[in-house]
């Protein structure tokens, strides 16, 4: 039987691009070798497409290095509509690579999670892995991912959103949405983003500017969301073939012990910041609720594939924080952390990935 030949695709334009190709090496790991031939292909910082090295440790995340895809010179050429075989070009001259059969995008962030590539692989004809074109525009940006939960009558954390046009024109204004919030702290945001990027939390309204500088320099629109005490908890999403109701993971939970908030050094360069634990200490009740929950957000995402669902539970209830329509997939990474205490294996987890997008093309 021949294998299915699957395009891995990470880096790309976006504060997020190390990350990305953290995930990438996740996944290079865990796939199933004797199911699929993997053809890595990485997107430079510029926006360029290259053959990727199908490594492991170079994709991965090491103390104190952050990995990137740079261009080696050989550019990788996608098909042209209706068309599977791909090639790359190497001093002028082109080399077939053969035919694809699905794309598995791993990209975090703008310019990839976004709705972007997902809509250039559908004009491509291409079967790929994971939401499509709104439901990944949708849940990268936070106003509208909110909005959609507010309408499906979800409990969300208290926000508000600021323009840097608004912000310039009329701060006492801007001041004046944020005091009715209600309290301190806050977090700053910018709206479509991840992994923490730009993210500050504000104790005192005297680094209030600071926070929105740092922000608007990733974004010209951020949220600023009402600090909750509470727990922080996390559960997986996935789609079931033939059917339109999704499956959910037990919860893990993520406790900040090093630094103030789980910012991006928390979640990614300091071991010790936080811990990861799954499954999470929840009742049985609290976990049904929860994973009701995070059913009802997908759906109100128009969501197909996967999500991770974040929350916190106050003494008030549960609240949706975000929906991360390509979480990370690093071997220790909540989403595949929450599956395999499921029962679902990585390998496994990756199968159904590809093959729901086999069923939506």
């Amino acid at each position: 039987m021949s294998k299915t030949r699957v395009i891995i695709l990470f880096g790309g334009v976006s504060s997020e691009h190390s990350i990305s190709c953290a995930t990438a090496s996740g996944v290079l790991s865990a796939i199933d070798r004797n199911k699929y031939e993997v053809i890595p292909v990485g997107i430079t910082q510029d926006g360029v497409y290259v053959p990727a090295e199908d490594d492991v440790q170079k994709w991965a995340l090491t103390e104190g290095e952050l990995p990137e895809v740079n261009f080696e010179g050989k550019s990788f050429i996608w098909p042209t509509t209706g068309s599977k075989t791909i090639s790359y070009v190497e001093n002028g001259v082109s080399h077939s690579l053969g035919e694809v059969d699905v794309v598995f995008p791993v990209l975090h962030g703008p310019n990839g999670e976004d709705g972007t590539i997902q809509g250039f692989l559908e004009l491509l004809g291409l079967p790929y892995v994971g939401n499509g074109v709104f439901a990944s525009a949708a849940g990268m940006d936070k106003e509208f991912s909110k909005a959609l939960f507010q309408a499906a009558g979800l409990p969300v954390t208290p926000h508000v959103v600021i323009h840097e046009a608004d912000w310039l024109a009329d701060p006492e204004s801007t001041l004046e949405k944020v005091k009715g919030l209600g309290q301190l702290p806050i977090f700053v945001k910018p709206a479509r983003a991840g992994s923490s990027v730009g993210v500050s939390k504000v104790t005192s309204m005297d680094g209030f500017a600071k926070a929105l500088e740092l922000a608007f320099s990733h974004d010209t629109k951020v949220t600023v969301e009402r600090g909750l005490v509470g727990r922080e908890l996390e559960c997986a999403v996935l789609s079931v073939k033939g059917k339109t109701t999704p499956k959910v993971s037990v919860a893990g939970e993520i406790v900040v012990t090093g630094r103030d908030f789980y910012d991006f050094d928390a979640k990614y360069r300091d071991a010790e910041a936080a811990k990861l634990i799954c499954p999470a200490d929840l009742t049985q009740d609290e976990l049904e609720q929860m994973q009701s929950l995070a059913k009802r957000a997908f759906k109100a995402l128009g969501c197909f594939g996967l999500a991770r669902a974040d929350f916190f539970l106050t003494k008030d209830g549960f609240f949706v924080n975000e929906l991360n329509l390509m979480p990370g997939f690093t071997p220790i990474s909540m989403y595949p952390k929450c599956w395999q205490a499921s029962g679902l294996s990585y390998p496994d987890l990756i199968d159904e990935l590809i093959e729901l997008a086999f069923e939506r093309s």
